[in-house]
C-alpha cells in the first residue's frame, strides 16, 4: 500500500491559494513545528512517522477552505492526548479559542465509538458538549477520521469492520447534515470497501469497464449542452459528475439493475445567477424530452444542510438517460463544502448573497441543539438513539405554511407536531388542521410537501391524548411540560393553602411570617429563592408546613385538649406515633389518606376509639380542627405501610409487568393493583406496602422514570 509523502510545503501551497494573511499563514506554521516536535519519535501503525496524519487532516482542511484557527487544531488535535504537553503552556502559545479546537476533538478521541446503544448515547452527548462551543471541532473529527479511513488497511480486520460501521452509523450522516459532501462521500465508500469489499470491488469493476462508453455519451452531450447554451449567451462551465460508489450500492441494494441507476451517466452545470439555472433548465428541456417525476427545485426549497440545485432526468445522445444538475457556482461551493463554505467566501470577498452564510454556524447548531433536547427527555438509551436515528439522521419530509415558509419533520408527522414547531404556543391552542384545503384529523400523516394551516382558539389547552399522536420529541416533551407545569402551580396553590392554615392555627400573623426578615431565614435554611419553591416544596410534601413555622418560631407546646382525658389508655402498642404528654394509647392510621412513616400527620380524637392519624394534607380533616391534637413519628419505626397510588400513563398497552417490576426491584410490596380506565389511556389503582416516606417516593420517582408514565399521585379518599 502507498504511503503519504505530504510534506508541510504541500499543505503550505494549498493555503496560500485562500489564505492571505501572513500572520494567519505564520500560526499555521508554528503550530506544524510545534506538533512536529512534539510527535517526535512516534510512528504509525503504517510505518510512517506520526506527523503525517496531522499534516493529512489540515489538507484534507484545505479542500473546504478551513480557517488559520481550525488548521492550528488539526496540526495540533493529537498531541495533548499523545505528548507531554504542559497546557498552560499551551494555552499561552496558541490562544484560548484553538485550545478549546483541540480540548473538543480530544475528549472525542478518548470515546471508545460503538455501534452499541449506551455508547451511541455518550457519543451524541460529546458531540453536542463540542458544538455548544464550536462547530469547528466536528470537521476536525471528520477529517480526522476521513485519513484514518484511508490508512485503515494497516490494521486487523476485525478493526476495520468496526471503524467502518462507525463510520456509516455516526460520522457519515454528520457529514450529510453539516452539508460537507466532499467528506461525506469519501467516506461512504472507503466503509463499503471494508465491510463489503466484494460488493465494493464488483461495482467498481463494472464502472471500470463502463467508463470509456459512458464518457464517450457524457462528452457528446456536453458539447451540445454547451452549444445550446452559448447560442443563448449563457455563459457556464460544465463537468461531470463523480460517480459515489456507495449511492450506487444503494440503489442496486433496493433492486435496481446497474443499467438502470440513471446517474451513471450524469453532467453538472454551473452558471453566474439563479436565473441563470432556470433559463439553462428551460433551454434543456426545449430540446431534451424530461423524464417525468424526475425533476427536483432545490434552489426554491433548499436542504436542511443549504444544498441548492436544480436536478432533472432527460432523454439524451442516443435515447440515453442523463441526470443533470444546474447550479451556481457559489451553489455549488455549499453543496461541497456545507457550513464550511463561508470561510471560502469570508477570505475571498463573496457576492452579495453570501453575507447570508455567516450565520450558517448558527443554523446548523439547530441539529444539534434537537440532539440536546433528546438526551435531556427522560428516556432510555434505546429510545434515545431510536429517536436521534428517526427524527435527525433519517430522510424527512417538507410541509409548508400558507405563506410558504417551509419546514422540516420527520416521515410520519402530523398537524400537532407542525403545529408545536412553528411555536410552542400554537401547538398548545391548537383545535384543528387543514392540509392542501382539507380538514384533516389532527392524527393526519403528513406527506412532502403538503400546505398546512393550524386553527387555534387563545382559549383551547392540550389534551394528554395528544401524547399519543405527536411524533417528533420536541412535541412531546412541550405537551409533558404543560402538564407537569399545570400540576406544579396546583402543589403551589396547595403549599399556600397548607402554610396559611397552620399559621392561622397556631395564630401567628402572616403579615409577620412574611415579613422580609423571617421570610429571608426560611429561604437561606431551605436554599430556595421565591415563595414559590417554599410553597412548592410544601404542596409536594418536601417540607411540612410546621417545619417551615419552626425555623423561625421554633416548636410551639400546643395544649392537648380535655377530650384526651376521656380516651382510654392501654398497656401495650405496636404504634410507631407518639402523643405529646401521652405514654401509651390506642392510635390506628386513617384509612382515608393513609400516612406512612415521615409524613407530616396530625392526630384525631375520636369517640370512644383512641386516636386516629391522619396526613396533614388530608382533605378530611377540614372540620376537625377543635379536636385535632399534636403527634409524631418515633425515629425508630417498627411497622410497614399502606399507601394508594393513582398511575396516568399515555398508552392503552398493558404496562402492569413494567410497573410490578420496578416495585419489586426495590423490596416495594404490591397488595393490589387495577386498571380503572382504559377509554384514551391506561390508568392503574395500586396498593402498596412501604417502610417510610423515602420508600414510597423512591417507588414514585422510579415509575414516573417510566417513558409511557405521565403521573404517579398518592391518593386521599
Amino acid at each position: 500500500m502507498k504511503k503519504d509523502t505530504i510534506t508541510i510545503d504541500d499543505l503550505m501551497d494549498k493555503v496560500d491559494t485562500y489564505i492571505k494573511d501572513s500572520k494567519e499563514r505564520e500560526k499555521i506554521l508554528d503550530a506544524y513545528y510545534y506538533a512536529k516536535e512534539k510527535h517526535t519519535g512516534q510512528y504509525r501503525k503504517s510505518g510512517e512517522e506520526y506527523i503525517t496524519h496531522p499534516l493529512n487532516v489540515a489538507l484534507i482542511l484545505t479542500s473546504i477552505y478551513a480557517d488559520y484557527e481550525c488548521l492550528q487544531a488539526a496540526l495540533l488535535h493529537d498531541v495533548i492526548e499523545d505528548c507531554d504537553v504542559n497546557i498552560e503552556e499551551f494555552k499561552e502559545k496558541f490562544g484560548p479559542t484553538v485550545y478549546k479546537l483541540v480540548d473538543g476533538v480530544t475528549k472525542l478521541s478518548k470515546l471508545h465509538f460503538s455501534t452499541d446503544n449506551e455508547y451511541l448515547v455518550e457519543y451524541y452527548k460529546k458531540i453536542i458538549v463540542g458544538m455548544s462551543e464550536d462547530v469547528r471541532v466536528i470537521i476536525v473529527k471528520l477529517a480526522d477520521r476521513l485519513h484514518n479511513m484511508r490508512t485503515l488497511w494497516a490494521t486487523p480486520v476485525e478493526k476495520q469492520k468496526k471503524k467502518s460501521k462507525e463510520v456509516l452509523e455516526i460520522f457519515a450522516p454528520l457529514a450529510h447534515h453539516l452539508g460537507i459532501h466532499k467528506i461525506k462521500s469519501e467516506l461512504e465508500d472507503l466503509s463499503l470497501r471494508y465491510l463489503k469489499p466484494t460488493v465494493f470491488y464488483d461495482i467498481a469493476d463494472k464502472l471500470n469497464k463502463t467508463k470509456a462508453e459512458r464518457d464517450t455519451y457524457v462528452y457528446e452531450m456536453q458539447e451540445e449542452v454547451s452549444d445550446l447554451l452559448n447560442l443563448h449567451h449563457i455563459p457556464h462551465q460544465i463537468k461531470g459528475r463523480a460517480k459515489s460508489i456507495y449511492s450506487i450500492y444503494n440503489k442496486l441494494d433496493k433492486g435496481k439493475k446497474f443499467s438502470d441507476i440513471y446517474d451513471l451517466l450524469a453532467i453538472r452545470i454551473l452558471v453566474d445567477t439563479e436565473q441563470d439555472c432556470y433559463l439553462a433548465l428551460g433551454l434543456i428541456h426545449s430540446k431534451f424530452r424530461p423524464l417525468p417525476k424526475r425533476f427536483k427545485d432545490y434552489i426554491a426549497m433548499p436542504k436542511p444542510n443549504m444544498y441548492q440545485s436544480l436536478h432533472t432526468t432527460v432523454f439524451g445522445i442516443d435515447g440515453y438517460l442523463f441526470e443533470i444538475q444546474i447550479r451556481t457556482y457559489e451553489m455549488d461551493e455549499i453543496a461541497e463544502n456545507g457550513i464550511a463554505s463561508h470561510w471560502a467566501y469570508k477570505e475571498n470577498g463573496g457576492s452579495t448573497k453570501t453575507a447570508n452564510l455567516q450565520s450558517v454556524t448558527t443554523q446548523k447548531l439547530q441539529f444539534f441543539k434537537e440532539i440536546m433536547e433528546l438526551s435531556n427527555d427522560k428516556m432510555s438509551s434505546e429510545d434515545f438513539v431510536n429517536s436521534v436515528k428517526d427524527e435527525v439522521l433519517n430522510n424527512n419530509i417538507y410541509v409548508f405554511t400558507p405563506k410558504g415558509d417551509v419546514f422540516e419533520l420527520p416521515k410520519g408527522s402530523t398537524p400537532l407536531d407542525f403545529a408545536y414547531k412553528v411555536h410552542s404556543k400554537v401547538g398548545e391552542t391548537t383545535v384543528g388542521a387543514l392540509v392542501n384545503g382539507n380538514i384533516v384529523p389532527l392524527d393526519y400523516e403528513l406527506k412532502n410537501n403538503d400546505i398546512v394551516k393550524i386553527n387555534t382558539n387563545k382559549s383551547a389547552h392540550p389534551s394528554k391524548e395528544w401524547l399519543n399522536i405527536v411524533k417528533t420529541t420536541g412535541a412531546r416533551n412541550k405537551i409533558r411540560s404543560y402538564f407537569s407545569k399545570n400540576e406544579k402551580e396546583v402543589l403551589i396553590e396547595r403549599g399556600k393553602d397548607f402554610l396559611e392554615k397552620e399559621l392561622r392555627k397556631r395564630k401567628i400573623p402572616l403579615n409577620e411570617f412574611y415579613s422580609e426578615d423571617k421570610i429571608k431565614e426560611v429561604y437561606k435554611n431551605l436554599k430556595i429563592d421565591n415563595l414559590d419553591d417554599l410553597y412548592y416544596d410544601i404542596g409536594s410534601n418536601k417540607h411540612t408546613s410546621n417545619t417551615v413555622i419552626n425555623i423561625t418560631y421554633g416548636e410551639k407546646v400546643i395544649e392537648q385538649p380535655k377530650l384526651l382525658k376521656n380516651i382510654v389508655k392501654i398497656s401495650d402498642t405496636a404504634s410507631d406515633i407518639i402523643v405529646d404528654g401521652i405514654d401509651k394509647i390506642k392510635v390506628s392510621i386513617a384509612s382515608c389518606c393513609k400516612p406512612v412513616h415521615g409524613d407530616d400527620i396530625v392526630g384525631y380524637i375520636t369517640r370512644g376509639n383512641g386516636i386516629t392519624i391522619h396526613r396533614s394534607t388530608c382533605r378530611n380533616l377540614a372540620s376537625m380542627d377543635d379536636r385535632c391534637i399534636k403527634v409524631s413519628w418515633d425515629s425508630t419505626p417498627t411497622n410497614k405501610y399502606y399507601s394508594d397510588l393513582l398511575i396516568r400513563t399515555d398508552t392503552l398497552d398493558n404496562k402492569l409487568a413494567d410497573i410490578t417490576s420496578a416495585a419489586s426491584k426495590i423490596s416495594v410490596s404490591i397488595n393490589s393493583i387495577k386498571t380503572i380506565s382504559r377509554e384514551e389511556y391506561a390508568t392503574y389503582e395500586m396498593e402498596v406496602v412501604v417502610k417510610d416516606l423515602e420508600h414510597l417516593n423512591k417507588l414514585i420517582l422510579d415509575l414516573n422514570n417510566l417513558p409511557y408514565i405521565t403521573s404517579v399521585e398518592r391518593l386521599i379518599q
